[in-house]
């Protein structure tokens, strides 16, 4: 059997956004990572919300030969879970984040770039909307751009190419099971 490889006749890159309370954000784009290493693309993850409970995609990219390179920049999740960090300390860690994603724009450096939670860290203002409006005007025409987690701001929807929602219908937590390696993290 032949595989067809299609190839657009314009490389355009988009800007996908996915969003909702359901889980699979960070999967979903995680397996655009995937994908784009089929089509031997450089990708770059930074996490703005990510970094003080390990989670398997941490040692998962650096099994994709390079391609992938993910960058925890947060101290977990902010004002919830009993992170014991400040707010000002999780937002000096999400500024430093939007000095990273500026560099990689800057160099364009990768295919396509994932700012994971980005979403969360503008709901809870550790990030600005202009700040986040700057990076989407930033970014390379060719470079993918994926932003992720819950609350998206109607700025960000009408900024994106594509927009996708994440509802949760059901969840294992809810009936007192622990997150699971694999599954959660």
């Amino acid at each position: 059997m032949e595989i067809t490889k299609l190839k657009p006749k314009v490389k355009q890159g988009l800007v996908v956004v996915i969003t909702g309370n359901g889980k699979g954000k960070t999967t979903s784009a995680m397996g655009m990572a995937l994908r784009a290493t089929g089509h031997n693309m450089k990708v770059e993850i930074i996490q703005f919300m990510k970094g003080d409970i390990y989670s398997g995609e941490w040692d998962g990219v650096k099994r994709l030969d390079g391609l992938v390179h993910l960058t925890p920049t947060g101290k977990g999740f902010c004002g919830i879970q009993g992170n014991p960090y400040p707010f000002s300390e999780h937002r000096q860690n999400a500024q430093d984040a939007v000095e990273m994603v500026k560099t990689v724009l800057k160099n364009n450096s990768c295919d396509m770039l994932i700012l994971d939670e980005i979403n969360n860290a503008l709901q809870l203002k550790l990030v600005d909307l202009d700040q986040v409006l700057e990076i989407l005007s930033l970014r390379p025409f060719d470079m993918h751009m994926v932003l992720t987690g819950r609350d998206a701001h109607p700025a960000i929807l009408e900024a994106a190419d594509t927009v996708s929602e994440v509802r949760e219908i059901k969840h294992a937590y809810r009936k007192d099971i622990e997150p699971q390696p694999g599954i959660d993290y």
